[in-house]
C-alpha cells in the first residue's frame, strides 16, 4: 500500500525546525526538539503513522475539539493535556489552565487566550461559545509564537495580540465567523504568517483579498485531505 502523503510546513526558529501538519478541521500536530503537540485531536482525522503526543491541547467542550475517543490513540504514559476547566470535567486528567493563565511544559509555553462569540448563537441571547469556557492558545517554542484562535469571532482580546509570528485562525458559519471578519480580526494583530483552519464552506479567497497589501502572508492549506 501507498505511504500516505501528509501536507507538512516546517517553521525556522533559533532551538530548530518546527513542523506543522495539519490533521483536520481544528486538528493540528507540531514537532519540535524531539517532542510532538497535538491540538484539538478528533476522531475524523487520520492519525495513521503520528507519533503520540507528549502535549495535548483542547480548546473547547464540543465534539470537533474534544473527542474521548480518540485520546488513547494520541497520548502515551506522562503525556500531559491541558484544557480549559469545562473540558476537564469529562477529561478529568487533565491539567487546567484558564484564559489569561500561562505555563511552561516540556519545551513549549502555553498562553490560554479567550475564545467566543460576540453575536453569533443558537438562538436570541444565546452564544454558540461563551466567554471563558473555552481556550485560544499562544504557543511558544524557540523564540516564535503561534496562536492558535480555537472556534471565536474577532474578539478584542485577539485583536490584541502581540509579536505573533504565526496564527491559525478559525472561520465557518454560523459557529465563528465569516472570512472577511476573520480577515479584518487579522489585520489588526498582523501575525507574520496566517494559516486558515477549521473552514469547511468558507470562501478562502475572501480572507486573502481581505489581507491584501496587510503585509500578512497568507498560506492557504488543505484541513479537509
Amino acid at each position: 500500500m501507498a505511504q500516505f502523503s501528509r501536507p507538512v510546513e516546517e517553521i525556522k526558529t533559533k532551538d530548530g525546525a518546527l513542523k506543522v501538519t495539519p490533521v483536520r478541521h481544528a486538528s493540528v500536530m507540531l514537532e519540535a526538539g524531539g517532542q510532538v503537540v497535538h491540538i484539538d485531536p478528533w476522531s475524523q482525522g487520520n492519525y495513521e503513522g503520528l507519533p503520540a503526543a507528549d502535549l495535548i491541547l483542547i480548546t473547547d467542550v464540543h465534539g470537533d475539539h474534544m473527542d474521548p475517543k480518540i485520546l488513547p490513540k494520541v497520548r502515551k504514559e506522562g503525556t500531559v493535556i491541558v484544557a480549559p476547566e469545562a473540558v476537564a470535567k469529562t477529561v478529568t486528567d487533565a491539567t487546567v489552565l484558564r484564559n489569561g493563565e500561562k505555563k511552561k511544559i516540556g519545551k513549549w509555553t502555553i498562553e490560554g487566550v479567550p475564545m467566543y462569540n460576540l453575536k453569533r448563537g443558537p438562538a436570541e441571547g444565546k452564544l454558540f461559545h461563551d466567554k471563558g469556557r473555552g481556550n485560544g492558545y499562544v504557543v511558544s517554542y524557540g523564540g516564535k509564537r503561534l496562536y492558535f484562535s480555537g472556534d471565536t469571532e474577532g474578539v478584542p482580546e485577539m485583536r490584541a495580540l502581540k509579536n505573533i509570528d504565526v496564527a491559525f485562525v478559525t472561520m465557518n458559519l454560523p459557529y465563528t465567523m465569516p472570512p472577511d471578519e476573520a480577515a479584518d480580526a487579522v489585520r489588526a494583530f498582523r501575525p507574520k504568517i496566517v494559516y486558515p483552519y477549521h473552514y469547511r464552506g468558507s470562501d478562502l479567497a475572501v480572507f486573502e483579498k481581505g489581507l491584501a497589501g496587510s503585509g500578512v502572508e497568507v498560506r492557504i492549506r488543505d484541513w479537509y485531505y
